[in-house]
């Protein structure tokens, strides 16, 4: 019956659907931070009068052409369309470099009066921690974020180092006095400093040099980085009843697909993978991310007969 769902019980459902290795060696990941979901939820469904703070974008120099990757500005869309939906104010973060990707993705989810904020690469961060502070925000979410690892750069799955594309975004992240809540799928993205290094350094090719230092009160790894904020709305929405058809709505294939099109018409935007402008999120077709998303909305939908 639809009134004695567990909401609990249905966020760890939730999290086990986005935690599906593809192709990177994350198992061991996923079991640091299971239960992640459910505390991350949680704290955003606990706050009154909260107020969010998105940081997204991760610049891939060698793309074709160079750009944001297609993971991240997509899921952080989701996000703020959906909190946006249900009278939270939001706002994103992101760098000059990513600045395309993540205006296109808010238009494309038709939450364009969402606020952006652009940092240089090598700008000091003070200003806009300070802007932060003054407007209330209570809960910061990165979603695929490359952040600093232990030497000081920012590195991609490759071991590059791509500082001079991307700003410093980790230090607004913990500037607090909000909290912390990531999403990541491979160890170089804010947040991951919440598992040892010596963890992803077994799991992950490259981690003892790419793991991220930073980390976050509220871990989630997924599969694929999108898929946690897919998650996340799912779990807001079970969780909060007088949320949960707003949220659900939010799930929705065509709406994604319109932001993954803005991106990448518009950002532009590259598969961080392939690093083509393709219709892909880690060289993985848009069917494969929607079954993902359509098993979270049906899950939901399910337990409380939506």
């Amino acid at each position: 019956m639809a009134g004695r769902t567990d909401p609990h019980a249905l966020v760890d459902r939730i999290e086990q659907l986005i935690h599906v290795d593809v192709g990177r060696n994350i198992t061991g990941l996923f079991e640091a931070a299971r239960g992640g979901l459910q505390s991350a939820a949680s704290a955003l469904v606990n706050a009154r009068s909260g107020k969010v703070g998105l940081i997204t974008g991760f610049y891939v120099p060698q793309g074709n052409p160079p750009a944001a990757e297609t993971d991240g500005p997509v899921g952080a869309a989701l996000l703020a369309k959906a909190f946006s939906a249900v009278g939270i104010p939001c706002r994103v973060a992101t760098d000059e470099p990513c600045r395309g990707a993540c205006t296109a993705a808010l238009a494309g989810a038709g939450a364009p009066d969402v606020t952006i904020d652009i940092v240089a690469v090598g700008a000091p961060l003070d200003p806009l921690i300070a802007t932060w502070r003054r407007a209330g925000i209570t809960h910061v979410i990165s979603i695929e974020r490359c952040g600093r690892s232990a030497d000081g750069a920012p590195r991609n799955m490759r071991a590059e180092d791509i500082g001079s594309y991307t700003a410093s975004l980790d230090d607004l992240f913990v500037a607090g006095p909000w909290e912390t809540i990531a999403v990541g799928d491979g160890g170089n993205e804010i947040g991951m400093g919440a598992l040892s290094r010596a963890l992803i350094a077994r799991h992950v090719a490259h981690g003892e040099i790419i793991a991220c230092v930073t980390p976050a009160q509220h871990l989630i790894v997924a599969g694929v980085s999108n898929w946690g904020a897919y998650a996340l709305i799912g779990a807001l929405a079970a969780l909060r009843g007088d949320w949960r058809r707003t949220m659900v709505a939010c799930l929705d294939e065509t709406l994604d697909r319109a932001v993954l099109e803005a991106v990448i018409e518009h950002g532009p935007a590259v598969d961080g993978v392939s690093r083509l402008p393709t219709l892909t999120v880690d060289d993985l077709d848009i069917a494969t991310h929607h079954r993902i998303l359509r098993m979270i909305r049906t899950l939901v939908e399910r337990g409380y007969a939506i």
